[in-house]
């Protein structure tokens, strides 16, 4: 399993369910690196996309609060559900929100992190990985400038990955 997230220099991720920054080449970044995968996700994350609409092109797992059942995407309700589900795929991505983030952060093997250099204001976080003994940063790309941001390309390795 792996992860992808956007952060802000404080590892910021997002404020009132929503993005900090609106920056095309993390978002074809994403494109890239999700399509034609599985992607998982807290609720409220599905609930911030368009239309709160699944992921085109992608088969989308939620975690969602009992009650709520969707025929566009595959839903379920506890992390052994989840664990159970996950296990049907091969090449998974856990794509937010900040609890979801943080639950499933020790099984994932790679964490692929836009690093934005600016302060978001955000008032949800992402663990930060430099700060994390059992997390090291394997690929760091050069900085890019999108809509007026520096951005760089990272790649984290989780090196004591717990089974799911």
């Amino acid at each position: 399993m792996k992860a992808i997230v956007a952060v802000d220099k404080k590892w910021g991720i997002g404020k009132q369910n929503d993005l900090l920054f609106n920056i095309p080449e993390d978002m074809k970044f994403f494109r890239q690196k999700t399509a034609n995968k599985t992607v998982c996700m807290g609720y409220n994350t599905l609930l911030s996309f368009p239309n709160s609409k699944p992921l085109k092109n992608r088969v989308n797992i939620v975690l969602a609060p009992d009650g709520v059942e969707r025929d566009d995407c595959i839903v379920v309700h506890t992390l052994e559900e989840l664990s159970k589900e996950l296990k049907k795929y091969d090449d998974v991505f856990v794509i937010g929100g900040a609890m979801f983030y943080r639950t499933m952060l020790p099984y994932c093997e790679e964490i692929y992190v836009t690093k934005v250099d600016a302060d978001g204001e955000a008032t949800v976080f992402y663990p930060n990985l430099d700060e994390n003994a059992n997390f090291e940063m394997i690929f760091e790309g050069e900085e890019l400038e999108s809509n007026g941001l520096k951005i760089k390309f990272t790649t984290y390795k989780n090196n004591a990955v717990l089974e799911f």
